[in-house]
């Protein structure tokens, strides 16, 4: 390569010119991200979806142009902050999407910089060494004895099924709730598995009673999901009672704890999650109740040598001499190949937050949920679902029908004035506020539901 062809060459991030090229274009970054905040100037792009797309097509223009646009990191990255529904505003409370920590975003930037991809070891030899002792001190934290690294809660609820098929076969049948998360059914299809067997659940949790009648009746293997932390209310299963039957049955258990395991890390609410040791696989998601950037998801398992399963031969990625030469092998740690280093951004904030730190978010978060609890049983225009039992509020206009509770929630959000999730239990439609933020404050709540009372027809 010829001198002037070398200087031509658009900067790596990496390497050792790589932290001087990405400075500046971490300015561009920053400023569009605030430009982009101030013209939304809300929790969401007011407009719907027509404007929110018009206004993206205009600052895209061609998508592939024969020349290139040296403004386009800040036309683009400002136009993806105004159209965003930004989870660090406290009206933004629809959906399982947190707020990420900056710490957590900054240690995702050198992920993405460096680029280890984690299929073999000679692509990635600290981030390797650093997943291995993360996840198995996650995992013990749950009280299972390793993890695995995944993009969230449903490949982890994937994979976990996947495990049951491999320990005990193809007629294995999976038995949930109706509560449950949706990819639990999906992932038995998908692994070609009995139809699931779905346990009426009218208080949205899975009822000893019931399953015990099922697990009575249903002839073997059966594999029962049960939840900690359901997508709807965030209700919690009764999960000692749960692992008794399971074990008195013989039948194997698989928690989903992707939104309630970061309970695990509060000293008052830990106590939640009795009997998640008992399972023999746990799905943990910390891009839910641990605020880290998207992808964050862990399987734990209880038998690390049921994941020799997962391992595959490839001889350009695990040759057997390199294994008997001490180079790791890592294509049991995932059933993908290539996997970027998700576990730095966790390991991160798990060193710099510490337990007791992480722990403050998670009590904050419930405690902001219960005070807005307060105020909607406190309101006669509105109607409590329940006391949440994490940081999920469920509530509707009182006397309101579900076609006015549902246009509700889409004016506010055609608005941009609050994003406000959607649940049906007990044949009703309730509005649901996912309180993730730890920055809420009491008026931040009192505004959402003057919003929701203000779009309420009279």
């Amino acid at each position: 390569m010829t001198a002037d062809a070398a200087l031509s060459t658009p900067p790596l991030a990496s390497g050792p010119e790589g932290p001087e090229a990405l400075r500046p274009l971490l300015t561009t970054v920053l400023d569009a991200l605030a430009a982009g905040t101030a013209e939304r100037g809300g929790p969401l792009p007011a407009g719907g979806p027509d404007a929110v797309t018009a206004r993206v097509a205009a600052a895209l223009g061609d998508p592939l142009p024969d020349t290139g646009d040296p403004d386009a990191l800040h036309a683009l990255v400002r136009a993806l902050a105004a159209g965003a529904a930004d989870p660090a505003d406290p009206l933004c409370a629809a959906h399982l999407h947190c707020p990420p920590l900056a710490v957590a975003t900054a240690a995702d930037l050198a992920a993405s910089a460096l680029n280890p991809s984690l299929d073999s070891w000679d692509q990635a030899p600290a981030a390797s060494a650093l997943e291995a002792a993360v996840t198995r001190a996650l995992a013990r934290t749950a009280g299972l004895a390793d993890a695995l690294v995944t993009t969230g809660g449903t490949e982890s609820n994937q994979l976990a099924l996947l495990l049951a098929r491999e320990a005990h076969g193809g007629d294995l049948r999976l038995v949930c709730c109706a509560g449950a998360h949706h990819s639990l059914p999906r992932a038995a299809w998908l692994l070609g598995l009995p139809a699931p067997v779905v346990l009426p659940a009218p208080r949205g949790t899975l009822e000893t009673a019931t399953l015990a009648e099922a697990l009575t009746t249903l002839p073997g293997p059966l594999l029962v999901a049960a939840t900690a932390g359901t997508t709807d209310a965030g209700l919690i299963d009764p999960l000692p009672e749960i692992a008794a039957l399971c074990a008195a049955h013989g039948a194997r258990l698989h928690i989903d704890a992707a939104y309630g395991g970061g309970l695990l890390f509060s000293d008052r609410h830990r106590d939640r999650l009795t009997g998640l040791d008992a399972a023999h696989t746990v799905t943990l998601d910390l891009h839910k109740l641990g605020w880290q950037p998207a992808a964050a998801g862990l399987l734990a398992v209880a038998r690390p040598d049921e994941l020799t399963t997962l391992h595959q031969h490839a001889d350009y990625l695990n040759a057997t001499d390199d294994t008997e030469a001490g180079l790791p092998d890592l294509l049991a740690r995932s059933p993908r190949t290539t996997r970027r280093p998700d576990i730095l951004k966790i390991a991160v904030t798990l060193r710099t937050l510490g337990r007791d730190g992480l722990g403050a978010l998670v009590d904050q978060v419930c405690a902001r949920a219960h005070e807005l609890a307060g105020l909607i049983a406190a309101h006669p225009g509105f109607e409590l679902y329940d006391r949440p039992v994490i940081s999920t509020v469920l509530f509707r206009p009182a006397e309101a029908t579900d076609d006015t509770v549902a246009a509700v929630r889409r004016r506010l959000l055609h608005e941009g004035r609050a994003v406000l999730g959607r649940a049906r239990l007990d044949g009703r439609l309730w509005l649901k506020a996912t309180v993730l933020n730890p920055r809420s404050r009491p008026d931040d709540l009192a505004r959402l539901l003057e919003l929701v009372e203000g779009s309420t027809p009279r």
